[in-house]
């Protein structure tokens, strides 16, 4: 049994953790062909809980263990997250990092150790 049809729920997985979620929109194949999955990832977003987190001035960074080839920009698809992440506020990013972060850049892939050395930082917890 073909399980494809001419439409398709949308999804875009998230940067920070490498979930799916769905976006609310429907994919239709115009031709009215059947050939789509239930489901279509089309790009890159911000699950809801990561999302929240950006729009309440936070960068979101995430520990990949490879790097981008030849020095380039690290793709979102090459990146492997460790599930280690922390979150700052963009001010402060900017301030320690002295790295260019565009307005509208929800996430930045740092190398392994950075967020040890944030740990590191960090003062202790209170009681």
């Amino acid at each position: 049994m073909n399980d494809k049809s001419h439409v398709s729920l949308e999804q875009h997985v998230c940067l920070v953790c490498g979930l799916a979620f769905g976006t609310g929109n429907v994919l239709l194949d115009r031709r009215l062909r059947a050939s789509m999955e239930r489901h279509t990832t089309t790009g890159w977003g911000l699950c809801a809980e990561h999302q929240k987190l950006a729009d309440d001035g936070f960068v979101v960074e995430c520990d990949p263990q490879r790097r981008a080839p030849s020095g380039g920009r690290l793709n979102p698809g090459e990146a492997c997250r460790t599930g280690r992440v922390a979150h700052l506020r963009r001010r402060v990013f900017l301030e320690w990092f002295k790295a260019p972060v565009e307005a509208d850049q929800p996430c930045v892939f740092v190398e392994p150790g950075v967020i040890e050395q944030l740990q590191a930082m960090a003062p202790p917890a209170s009681s």
